[in-house]
């Protein structure tokens, strides 16, 4: 008989606990498994999770091309790294260290993650490394370390929302990204104090005792308005922010000034909605303010955050049991991810690069001098739009992402990395992206290998082996291994046992702000799942931070004076529509792996447009027709999908497809100052039948760009 193993989902951040049970000669069985997080339950997703184990194009050998207009051809794993090894010497010695960059991704193990940036470091030499999570958390973990002085997505354990009376959701779809986090919410559900702020009726909304739909672009706006609502109401916690935070009269000098009626005007959201939401978290003995990509994902992203942690402390509600403010991490390890050194400007333990002692400590722990170490890099957009220019990297290492369909202005990303002189990607599939490689390695996925992940409220986990990988296939790990010692880096500093990694992560990362020196893969398998900080081994861990105090030196919490500006790009007589984007309940991320799981392409198998019915009617489109969704940068093609909830100035496109429908062909690369987050939540759109002639669709002035 097969034995099944606990391990979690390979999904989302609220890594569902599951099991996993082989079904010789190949695949296996996915069942419920008791977590504090989902409590047996799944979604769509994580039950045909098991699917991805056997898919039919399943990578399982490494391919090479010698030249970009020949195919992909098999190759033997010293043929490829050989391969790769010699390119990279030979434009770091033409070119510089930094001809080279690293692309990493948020759904990596933490020792992969780890490794990845010592690698780019140390094997390499390189500052140009960043990953996919800069387009998902960056914006938040800004504005929380402004704010509290560290980032941890969620400062508390997901179950004390059990308890809440009001919980209000800013830009989070969670009952379809992730679908059982919603069981924690009941009991504001039935208090009626589930708030939902979103420019659609999306299925979290149709929960809700009370809906906000702003104009996409404007949530800071709406955040201004309601912390004018909260202090002019009376409900400013004034014993809280005199005794706990610091900056308020900063703060309230630019929200002084908007009035729910302006920032109405501003957003199209009801005064009187802006006051009952504030009158629903004032009025609650526990109360948690959460937001989500929905408001993150803009050129304002970080002020956006500040401006709702504003509301947040301005209640009372951060560092106090039973309530508190939060961010929704996305990705399976979105929060592990951004400590341990993948990010551009980040060594391991959620360390400053430009940090002295972070890199004497680091340094250390590597067996290199600090001055060793390169410098902070560029920031992922940043990063894409170089490749191949005349200042900009030469090759690109890929691990774990997919920008051909998830970065903005997926066509421009895509002639880049075209540009380029060696593109590798490793991965479990022939993504859109490792299709354009010239080398392509396959390596293990979820249930094949061994690993940590941190989930969305800083829990460490060990996702568990449950199945050999197929022949042919190699752990990230090893990769990285074998590529540093063709790199003349002497073996031992590679170890590429994810046990001994995460035991030399841990004391990189000792008193750092995410200290994980108390844990090991020996405390995770005996089944402790701490919340870092774990300072030492007998530590139980930190499921709640700031109870006694913030992050900051004083201890106290900062409020910042955020001033509303409106995204990049505005309608105007020829793009009229404001375009978002997001995530739907049967696919993940790019799709890669969802759209290879029979089961989720019957419930979604194609690209959509959302469009209220009247704004559908004046294009001359009804529920079915084909449509054109046409921003400044290009087009996507989709099926008309009519839904009376969306507001009439704006539509929505999924980005998980391919080709002609990919959602991100559209999306505006505008950049935060703070974060280097795009705008992929606003762009200026038009919307026509896809039957009209698209000659004039794109100005070509833009269609090169």
């Amino acid at each position: 008989m097969s034995t099944s193993t606990g391990t979690h989902c390979p999904y989302c951040a609220l890594q569902c606990g599951m099991t996993l049970t082989p079904l010789p000669p190949a695949g296996a069985r996915v069942g419920p498994r008791d977590f504090p997080v989902n409590e047996g339950a799944l979604c769509q997703k994580g039950w045909t999770a098991a699917a991805l184990l056997d898919t039919p194009d399943r990578l399982t050998h490494p391919l090479v091309r010698r030249r970009r207009d020949e195919p992909l051809r098999p190759a033997t794993w010293p043929e490829a790294l050989d391969l790769i090894a010699g390119r990279l010497r030979e434009l770091r010695e033409r070119h510089g260290p930094d001809a080279v960059a690293v692309f990493g991704g948020g759904g990596l193990t933490n020792e992969k993650a780890y490794l990845l940036g010592k690698f780019a470091r140390v094997a390499l030499r390189t500052s140009q490394i960043d990953y996919n999570g800069r387009f998902c958390m960056s914006s938040a973990a800004a504005a929380g370390i402004r704010a509290f002085g560290l980032d941890r997505g969620l400062p508390f354990p997901v179950t004390d929302l059990r308890e809440a009376e009001t919980v209000m959701l800013v830009g989070a779809n969670v009952a379809e990204t992730m679908p059982p986090f919603v069981r924690h919410l009941r009991r504001a559900r039935d208090h009626g104090g589930l708030v939902v702020v979103d420019p659609r009726r999306t299925a979290t909304a149709e929960l809700a005792s009370l809906h906000l739909a702003p104009r996409p672009g404007t949530d800071l706006a709406l955040a201004l308005g309601m912390l004018h609502a909260a202090v002019a109401g009376g409900h400013l916690r004034h014993d809280y922010v005199g005794a706990r935070t610091g900056g308020f009269a900063e703060a309230w000098r630019v929200a002084a000034r908007w009035r729910p009626e302006e920032a109405e005007r501003v957003t199209g959201v009801a005064g009187a909605g802006q006051r009952a939401a504030v009158e629903l978290l004032a009025g609650a003995r526990n109360a948690y303010v959460l937001t989500g990509r929905g408001t993150e994902q803009h050129s304002n992203g970080v002020d956006t955050v500040s401006g709702w942690i504003n509301l947040a402390l301005a209640l009372g509600l951060p560092g106090r049991t039973g309530s508190g403010y939060g961010c929704l991490t996305g990705q399976g390890n979105g929060q592990g991810g951004r400590e341990h050194g993948q990010k551009a400007d980040q060594l391991p333990g959620y360390r400053r690069l430009d940090d002295e002692a972070a890199r004497r400590h680091v340094a250390s722990v590597w067996g290199v001098a600090p001055e060793e170490l390169p410098g902070p890099g560029r920031s992922a957009y940043e990063l894409l739009d170089a490749l191949g220019t005349s200042t900009g990297p030469r090759a690109l290492l890929l691990f774990g992402s997919n920008p051909v369909v998830s970065a903005p202005h997926a066509a421009h990303v895509t002639r880049r990395l075209a540009a380029l002189d060696l593109l590798v990607v490793a991965d479990v599939v022939p993504s859109e992206t490792a299709l354009l490689a010239d080398v392509v390695l396959p390596v293990t996925q979820w249930a094949e290998e061994e690993g940590t992940m941190t989930n969305l409220e800083g829990r460490v986990l060990l996702r568990r082996r449950a199945v050999p990988p197929p022949e042919g296939v190699r752990g990230d790990l090893t990769v990285l291994r074998e590529l540093a010692v063709r790199l003349g880096q002497p073996a031992e500093r590679f170890p590429d046992d994810p046990e001994e990694v995460f035991a030399e992560l841990a004391l990189a990362s000792r008193g750092g702000a995410a200290d994980y020196s108390g844990l090991s893969h020996r405390r995770l398998r005996a089944g402790e799942t701490p919340h870092w900080p774990c300072p030492e081994p007998g530590h139980p861990g930190t499921p709640r931070l700031f109870l006694d105090g913030f992050a900051h030196p004083d201890r106290r919490a900062r409020f910042t004076p955020v001033e509303h500006r409106g995204p990049a790009e505005s309608p105007d007589a020829v793009y009229p529509l404001v375009a978002t984007t997001g995530r739907t309940l049967a696919h993940y991320q790019s799709g890669a792996q969802t759209r290879r799981v029979a089961e989720l392409v019957r419930a979604a198998p194609a690209p959509y447009v959302e469009v209220h019915p009247d704004t559908a009617r004046r294009a001359g489109l009804a529920d079915g027709d084909l449509a054109r969704v046409v921003s400044r940068r290009g087009a996507v093609e989709a099926e008309v999908r009519c839904a009376p909830g969306i507001r009439p100035d704006t539509v929505f496109v999924p980005f998980h497809f391919p080709g002609a429908g990919r959602a991100n062909l559209i999306s505006n690369p505008a950049l935060d100052p703070v974060s280097g987050m795009p705008e992929f939540k606003a762009c200026a759109v038009r919307l026509t039948p896809a039957r009209e002639s698209s000659a004039r669709e794109i100005p070509a002035h833009e269609e090169g760009s």
